[in-house]
């Protein structure tokens, strides 16, 4: 009885601390969106009546981009293998997601123009280098003060 309630407390508390390091992480990627979805609108000069319009389609965009890396990466079997039936065919992937962008080009181009819908990959680019850039700063801060 001892042994069954101790199997039930130790797998009760390996769960919260799954559940916290989840939770976590959805955290910081909602605010690493914010921050992304706000360097745009900056950037782009987004108006108010242009983001109603604009993000709706930014959001379909992003999770379609998402889920073509995820199964770039092998993440989603069904997908990784639809690609020329070959698993993860690295070429395949690219050529879908310049496909994607094409096509999304052309749906922020009907709201922002065409420029600004070109500049749009630009923008994204740039704020994923400044991401990665803070990142690394971070991590170069903390070995230092180890």
């Amino acid at each position: 009885m001892m042994l069954r309630l101790k199997y039930i407390l130790t797998t009760l508390f390996l769960l919260l601390i799954s559940l916290s390091i989840t939770f976590a992480q959805q955290r910081n990627f909602e605010a690493i969106e914010s921050e992304k979805i706000a360097y745009i609108t900056k950037e782009l000069k987004i108006t108010p009546s242009e983001a109603q319009k604009f993000f709706p389609i930014y959001n379909k965009y992003s999770d379609e981009l998402r889920e073509l890396k995820r199964a770039k990466r092998g993440e989603t079997p069904q997908q990784a293998n639809s690609f020329t039936g070959v698993k993860r065919d690295v070429i395949a992937f690219d050529a879908k997601e310049v496909e994607t962008k094409k096509k999304y080009r052309e749906e922020f181009a009907k709201i922002l123009g065409q420029a600004r819908a070109s500049q749009f990959f630009q923008v994204v680019e740039d704020f994923n280098d400044l991401l990665r850039s803070t990142l690394q700063e971070r991590q170069n801060n903390d070995r230092r003060k180890k």
